[in-house]
C-alpha cells in the first residue's frame, strides 16, 4: 500500500453576497455641473477641480479572498464578470449571472469591443482619461491621482503594490513623489479594467479618495516598440493555438522537401516489420520515367511511424525534384529568349493603323 498522501480536492465555494438589497445608499451628490451629458454619463459644465474636491469616498469595496466564488456564469457560459462586484456591492451573490471572480490570464473574451464587465467601448477616450476606454488601443496602465504619500518611499510602493496588486499582476509602476500621483501597468488589460473600477474613490491606508484612470499614451520609443512586438507574440500565439498540430507538421515537411533543406526535415522513424519489408521489395522496383511505383502493403504489415508513410515521402520527394528541376529549366529558357528591341520609328507607329496597305 502506498504511504504517499494526496493533497484533498479544494472545494468551490459560493459567492458571497457582499451587500443587502438596500442597504447601500445611492444618493447623488451635488453636481457642479449645469447640464447632463448623454454620451460622456457625467455632468458637464462648473470647475474641475470642485468636481475632484466633491467626490465622497465608496461605500463598499471588493475584497477578493472573501467575496470571491462561483455563480450562476459559471454554469451558462458567460465569460464577463460583475460590475458590482468589482466595486464591493453585489447583492446577489452565487444567484448573480455574471462572474464573481478576477479575469484568468487565460481569459479571452467573446468580443474584443467590450471591456471584462460587458461594457461597449468607445472609438477613442475621454477628455479626462475616465469612462469604459478605447478599442484602437491596448491600454493596461492606470493612472492614480490624490494619493496621500508616505515620507518612506519604500513605504509608499508597498502601500500601492499591496492595494493593487490585489487585482492582478503588476509589471511595472512609478511614483511621482511629492506630486502623489502613480502609475501602474497590469500584465493583462483585462486586469487593469478591473482594477480600474475596483479601486476608484476607494482609499489606500490613509484618508485619501484616489482618482484613478487610464493613463496616456507612454511617448517613449523603446515602449513603443516592445508593445507592438508583444502584440504581435501574442497574436502568433493565438493562431498557433487554432492550428492543427499535424497540419503544422506536413506543411514543414513540404517545404523542407521543396526547399532542399535536409537540416529542416527530420527523419521519420519505421517500424522493424516496414524495414523488413521494404529490404524484401527492393529487388522487385521498377520506375516508370523516374518515378517510383506505389508499393502494396500487406494488410497486416503494421502502421506507419509519423504523419506519412514512406510512399507517401517518395512521391513528395520526386514531385519536390520535378519542380525543381522545371524551374532551372524555366530559368534557362529565359536566358536564352534574350531578343534585342527594335527601334521605334514611324512606319512602326503608323503599321497599326493600316497607312501602308494598298487596298484603300
Amino acid at each position: 500500500m502506498s504511504s504517499a498522501t494526496v493533497a484533498p480536492k479544494r472545494k468551490l465555494r459560493p459567492a458571497r453576497k457582499q451587500v443587502a438589497i438596500g442597504e447601500v445608499d445611492k444618493t447623488e451628490a451635488i453636481q457642479p455641473g449645469k447640464e447632463y451629458n448623454v454620451w460622456y454619463n457625467k455632468w458637464a459644465g462648473g470647475d474641475k477641480e470642485d468636481a475632484l474636491a466633491n467626490k465622497t469616498l465608496s461605500q463598499t469595496r471588493c475584497i477578493i479572498t472573501r467575496d470571491a466564488g462561483y455563480t450562476r456564469a459559471d454554469a451558462t457560459g458567460n465569460k464577463y464578470c460583475c460590475l458590482f462586484f468589482a466595486r464591493g456591492c453585489c447583492p446577489y451573490g452565487h444567484e448573480c449571472n455574471y462572474l464573481h471572480r478576477l479575469p484568468l490570464p487565460n481569459h479571452v473574451l467573446p468580443d474584443n469591443s467590450r471591456d471584462c464587465f460587458g461594457r461597449e467601448k468607445h472609438g477613442d477616450y475621454r477628455d479626462d482619461m475616465g469612462g469604459v476606454g478605447s478599442f484602437n488601443r491596448v491600454n493596461r496602465t492606470l493612472y492614480v491621482g490624490k494619493i496621500h504619500e508616505s515620507p518612506d518611499k519604500k513605504q509608499a510602493e508597498e502601500t500601492l503594490l499591496r492595494h493593487f496588486g490585489e487585482w492582478g499582476k503588476i509589471l511595472r509602476w512609478n511614483i511621482l513623489h511629492n506630486r502623489g500621483v502613480a502609475f501602474v501597468m497590469y500584465d493583462s488589460e483585462l486586469n487593469a479594467q478591473f482594477a480600474k473600477e475596483a479601486m476608484a474613490n476607494q482609499s489606500m491606508d490613509g484618508d485619501e479618495i484616489l482618482n484613478v484612470r487610464w493613463a496616456t499614451e507612454d511617448p517613449n520609443p523603446g515602449e513603443k516598440k516592445a508593445e507592438a512586438r508583444r502584440i504581435e507574440e501574442m497574436g502568433q500565439k493565438a493562431i498557433a493555438g487554432m492550428l492543427d498540430e499535424d497540419l503544422v507538421e506536413a506543411a514543414q515537411t513540404v517545404r523542407a522537401l521543396e526547399e532542399g533543406d535536409e537540416q529542416d526535415f527530420y527523419h521519420i522513424e519505421q517500424s522493424k516489420e516496414e524495414e523488413q519489408e521494404k529490404i524484401s521489395e527492393r529487388p522487385q522496383e521498377e520506375e516508370d520515367g523516374g518515378r517510383p511505383i506505389k508499393k502494396v502493403r500487406n494488410e497486416n504489415g503494421g502502421g506507419s511511424g509519423g504523419f506519412f508513410d514512406a510512399d507517401a515521402l517518395d512521391n513528395l520527394k520526386f514531385y519536390a525534384e520535378m519542380a525543381k528541376k522545371q524551374a532551372r529549366e524555366d530559368q534557362g529558357r529565359v536566358k536564352e529568349r534574350k531578343v534585342p528591341a527594335k527601334p521605334a520609328g514611324m512606319a512602326s507607329l503608323l503599321g497599326g493603323y493600316g497607312s501602308g496597305d494598298e487596298s484603300d
